[in-house]
């Protein structure tokens, strides 16, 4: 907790970080221009996946009120992806662990199934608006072929070596069949409580990252698991949306054998040729830093993944078309680690680099001719917690974090994506290359509504956490007749709680008037925007954008 601590004392004096006075009176003049009325393409809602490793803080109070939030953003269409969801247990949340004890034996080894605990957290999400993008795992205790002495829940705290993480719950089955009969039965009964066409919109898939820390056997041992879990889906099921296998980044020789077997491999389960597959998954992550005193982001390391991902992912024709989720996507790989390089995550770090991955792994799926339907941020809530602890999370203490404004943000925008340029935004190539370390990111994203309205979302993004002089942006949109213009803020004014809990002071227990005010001051308020003419009929909009910040310009104009 103390590194918490100092990770948030780090993030405030980042804040505060020294500039020159001209770089405070100059801003960088930037032009965006958007084609209005020129069409290049669909923009999938691909933001509306998110999860956590600890699926019992869904149902506490400020997990529940943060997903009424999710809910909110495309109310049926948001998915939530949790580990833990067959561990043994009582249902007690803690880090990087949860529990819903489904599945106990008998003395003579007879199944006993619990669904009690699972239940209360998926009718939480479907009350919300969210559904499940059902993780199947990980090995409940009775079931665990974890060698003798192995405890079954781990001991990691924050702070604690990675390795900890690992105990029996990471082992594979004792029984393959026993561990498919869990599957059917759990599949048949959420088609009873649900219905199957709600149960037929889930996604369902096996295990977390087995090429990495969460699989203690050999890969083949994992292709058993997940074809035989995948044959209880089924049987209960046979329309079930199954797919897989959210590798540990793109996945190495992993992947590449995943892939060859669930197409001519021989299925562990049935017997027959290949398994089931409605979906692809794997996972990317960034690498931030600690140097010279500030936080360096690792967009460039991020991107790279994804980026190696699509390629895998497409390599084989006969999965090539398959919609592709990257089932975690994050600026680093563990949200419950604290740490000095992790002092992005309560402010507009986090937002502007929201803004800027997203938008360029839009490109990287359009270039490599990707079907992605998911990109899903592995952030949610830490129940109970001092405030703004450093944590990789959307709310602290159920107050939104300036980085879930950015997906209120993208719920604006429109299915067709528009012709749209800056002149300071960074290249693709060159932001996967290289990340942001000369000039500063201003980029943008243009898209046209089905009422026909035009939303175009700009951010202010650089890898290193210093102060910088802000944007002077001159937006031209062409094709738009007269309307109204309005503007959504994310910066250090604007929609931003933590900075609000700076200025008054950092109280460790705000109060009920301070509580108040620091959820007023998380909700970003829509601002008018003055529309000139330009040239050619244009519509013409300027504003300044502080570095880090984040904007959306609705225009109403047909």
């Amino acid at each position: 907790m103390i590194r918490c601590i100092a990770a948030v004392l780090a993030s405030c004096l980042l804040a505060t970080s020294p500039i020159t006075a001209k770089e405070r009176v100059t801003p960088r003049a930037v032009a965006i221009t958007v084609e209005a009325d020129r069409v290049e393409g669909t923009l999938p809602p691909v933001w509306r996946f998110f999860g956590a490793d600890e699926p019992n803080y869904a149902t506490m109070k400020d997990g529940r009120k943060l997903l009424v939030e999710l809910g909110k953003l495309r109310t049926g269409d948001v998915f939530f992806r949790a580990h833990n969801l067959l561990n043994t247990g009582d249902g007690t949340a803690s880090f990087k662990w949860g529990s819903t004890n489904v599945y106990t034996e008998t003395k003579d080894g007879k199944p006993i199934y619990d669904w009690s605990h699972v239940d209360r957290i998926i009718d939480t999400y479907l009350a919300r608006g969210v559904r499940p993008y059902l993780q199947i795992g990980f090995m409940p205790e009775a079931m665990s072929s974890a060698p003798a002495g192995v405890p079954y829940q781990h001991g990691w705290r924050p702070g604690f070596d990675y390795k900890y993480i690992i105990s029996g719950w990471a082992y594979p089955p004792k029984s393959y069949d026993k561990w498919r009969e869990l599957v059917y039965q759990w599949t048949r009964h959420n088609v009873a409580r649900y219905g199957r066409a709600e149960v037929e919109r889930w996604y369902f898939e096996v295990w977390n990252e087995a090429n990495g820390a969460y699989w203690e056997a050999p890969r083949e041992d994992f292709y058993k698991l997940h074809d035989y879990a995948v044959d209880g889906v089924r049987r209960a099921l046979p329309t079930a949306r199954v797919g897989g296998p959210d590798s540990a980044g793109a996945g190495g020789e992993f992947m590449d054998g995943f892939l060859r077997h669930v197409t001519s491999g021989t299925n562990y389960a049935t017997g027959k040729v290949g398994t089931p597959t409605d979906f692809l998954a794997f996972h990317a992550k960034g690498q931030p830093v600690f140097v010279d005193g500030h936080v360096r982001m690792g967009i460039s390391t991020h991107l790279k993944e994804v980026d190696r991902g699509f390629v895998k992912v497409t390599a084989i024709p006969a999965l090539a078309a398959k919609p592709v989720v990257i089932g975690e996507s994050d600026p680093e790989g563990c949200a419950a680690c604290p740490g000095p390089e992790n002092a992005y995550r309560n402010g507009t770090m986090y937002s502007s680099y929201t803004a800027a991955s997203f938008a360029r792994i839009w490109e990287l799926a359009a270039r490599r001719r990707v079907n992605l339907d998911g990109v899903l941020s592995w952030s949610f809530e830490f129940e109970d917690q001092p405030w703004f602890a450093g944590y990789r999370q959307l709310a602290s203490n159920g107050v939104a974090l300036p980085v879930l404004n950015v997906f209120r943000l993208f719920a604006q925008l429109g299915p067709e994506r528009l012709r749209a340029t800056s002149d300071a935004q960074v290249p693709l190539e060159r932001i996967v290359a290289e990340g942001v370390r000369g000039a500063a990111d201003i980029g943008t994203v243009a898209t046209r509504l089905a009422d026909g309205r035009t939303a175009v979302l700009v951010w202010h993004y650089h890898d290193d956490d210093v102060a910088g002089p802000p944007a002077a942006i001159r937006l031209t949109v062409r094709g738009v007749r007269g309307g109204k213009a309005t503007i959504w803020r994310v910066d250090d004014q604007h929609g931003n709680a933590f900075a609000a809990w700076k200025r008054m002071g950092a109280p460790l227990n705000p109060d009920a008037t301070q509580y108040a005010a620091l959820e007023a001051a998380s909700v970003m308020q829509p601002q008018p925007v003055a529309l000139t003419p330009g040239a050619a009929g244009a519509a013409v909009a300027g504003f300044d954008l502080p570095r880090q910040g984040v904007a959306l310009v609705m225009l109403d104009g047909r």
